[in-house]
């Protein structure tokens, strides 16, 4: 093994940075750690994700001393969405950053809630919305944000990047949840608030009997229809929706490797 290589089970770079410095081979085999072993399993994918044709399912955009790295996982040579993909980041303290992080089933409908009827991305409707995609999203099951249904790997997911983070030699890593669901759904994986738990338990306040976005759900929308303080998902669509007046933004979670944080802003009763 050359000085550039890093194997399996060696300790890598401690900052995204010192990987994307690395010569693209070994730099290319340091992200595919990222792939949660199971998700190859599902898709009967290589590890190396080459199809049998030898072509790459694998994309990665992390430029030379570039602080942050995007990846996408593909089933299948040229299909339009990735099973996977994630935008990672170093933090101003030295800690793994995720800015997003996406898992889909290729095999589901898909509802373009990414961009308008005219092609323009909506960076999943915070920019600009297509709300007819969305209706539809919200009536099949979805939440804010999904192109298509999740792959139900997300635990998974987690344990895959707890041992890229503690392999970098760091103890915790921290998150952004796009939408309130997100952070609920966080919340299970045990991870905790650096900001925004006062934000979470305002909006569980408001949707509680008497609540004042409670009030809101008066059917105006299809997004803000009663039965919505009742489920996880259409809190997140009526939230999405403006029904507290302001965009859902300023929460960052974070986790410690091996370790669960027993917050919890919602009800255990509350329906997702």
């Amino acid at each position: 093994m050359n000085e550039n290589s890093v194997g399996a089970d060696e300790r890598l770079p401690s900052r995204i940075s010192a990987i994307n410095s690395l010569p693209a081979p070994q730099k290319r085999e340091v992200y595919l750690r990222l792939v949660p072993p199971p998700m190859l399993e599902h898709f009967g994918l290589s590890p190396y994700l080459v199809d049998s044709e030898g072509r790459s399912l694998f994309t990665l955009r992390a430029p030379e001393g570039s602080p942050t790295a995007e990846l996408a996982v593909y089933h299948r040579y040229g299909f339009p969405d990735p099973v996977m993909y994630a935008h990672i980041a170093d933090s101003l303290s030295g800690h793994l950053h995720v800015l997003l992080y996406i898992i889909n089933d290729p095999d589901s409908p898909r509802y373009d809630v990414d961009r308008t009827p005219e092609g323009k991305p909506t960076r999943f409707g915070i920019l600009r919305r297509n709300v007819e995609a969305e209706v539809a999203a919200m009536e099949a099951g979805l939440a804010p944000g999904q192109v298509r249904r999740g792959l139900r790997m997300l635990g998974a997911a987690v344990a895959t990047f707890e041992n890229f983070v503690a392999a970098m030699g760091q103890l915790m890593y921290f998150a952004e949840p796009l939408f309130y669901h997100n952070a609920v759904l966080f919340e299970r994986y045990g991870f905790a608030y650096q900001k925004g738990r006062a934000l979470m338990e305002r909006i569980q306040r408001g949707f509680e009997p008497g609540g004042d976005l409670r009030a809101r759900l008066d059917g105006s929308t299809p997004f803000r229809k009663p039965e919505a303080a009742e489920h996880i998902r259409l809190r997140s669509w009526a939230i999405h929706d403006g029904i507290m007046g302001v965009p859902f933004s300023g929460v960052t979670m974070y986790k410690r490797v091996n370790q669960r944080s027993s917050i919890r802003t919602v009800p255990p009763t509350l329906k997702w």
